[in-house]
């Protein structure tokens, strides 16, 4: 491929952040200019996974959207991969970075549990889907940032993926309510007094703070170790970024508690842009 059609590949992918993924557009745009190319690759396939339940009415299309990027991955895929600008990217990011494949199939695994409504059970298995979720692109991205660094920044990786994740997920959780999902795992659930059933049927309003209180606390643990975890590399600092927006939002949903269903949690967009860039200047999650 030419470094043509390359740059091309990732220009597309950078456009397809900015109508979707602002925050992690922006981490791109204050990330050294020769990395942003690749950056943006990663997060625009980590896009692509998170919209597929957004696209599909049933588990079993979602499904096949999840095994089209699980071939690619694997050497497999049908036809050309020319066609679709973010899996030739990705291709490209993987061999000039060496990138570990297992890495990124292990992240579509992790997202086929979005395609159904089954639980999350226990805490454990919230921070296993984190883990190969969102601690996964931060280390991902540390290795494009600094293949030499990364290593020292994978234990705050590990706990800013998390807390990241939760800041998401509580930032979706009227979306899910909708549709029947909870990610709060049932162990916060029932030590709150509620079941599944219980929190999507939204009537005892003073226990779903309290679980709600209890997630976000959970988000704010994780945040607290990766900031304990050592001062992480400039080099690979760009890779956090997205993960420095997450503090805002669990704050205000301990505050809120059951009341984010009426107002949104997601701070405006210039204050996200804000604490981005100063997070950039100061290199502190």
């Amino acid at each position: 491929m030419t470094e043509a059609n390359i740059a091309t590949n990732q220009d597309i992918c950078l456009a397809m952040l900015r109508d979707n993924d602002r925050d992690r557009y922006l981490a791109c745009l204050l990330s050294p200019e020769d990395k942003r190319g690749a950056l943006a690759a990663l997060y625009a396939f980590n896009a692509e996974l998170a919209r597929i339940r957004d696209l599909v009415h049933e588990p079993l299309p979602g499904e096949v959207r999840m095994q089209y990027w699980r071939d690619l991955l694997e050497g497999s895929a049908h036809g050309s991969t020319a066609a679709n600008p973010v899996a030739s990217a990705l291709l490209t990011t993987i061999e000039t970075h060496r990138l570990p494949r297992k890495t990124l199939i292990d992240m579509i695994e992790a997202r086929t549990f979005d395609l159904y409504d089954d639980p999350m059970e226990t805490r454990l298995s919230l921070e296993g889907y984190a883990g190969e979720t969102a601690s996964a692109l931060i280390q991902l991205a540390s290795l494009v940032l600094s293949p030499v660094e990364a290593a020292g920044s994978a234990g705050a990786a590990g706990h800013a993926g998390v807390a990241q994740a939760v800041a998401g997920l509580l930032l979706l959780m009227p979306l899910h309510r909708r549709r029947g999902q909870v990610y709060i795992p049932l162990q916060i659930l029932s030590a709150t007094g509620l079941d599944r059933d219980a929190f999507l049927a939204g009537q005892d309003r003073p226990r779903i703070s309290a679980a709600i209180e209890a997630f976000a606390g959970l988000g704010r643990e994780h945040l607290a170790k990766a900031r304990a975890a050592g001062p992480i590399a400039p080099s690979v600092f760009p890779a956090f970024l997205p993960a420095t927006i997450a503090e805002p939002v669990l704050l205000k949903a301990q505050n809120r508690g059951v009341f984010l269903f009426d107002r949104p949690l997601q701070p405006s967009q210039w204050r996200r842009q804000l604490r981005m860039a100063l997070s950039a200047a100061r290199r502190k999650i």
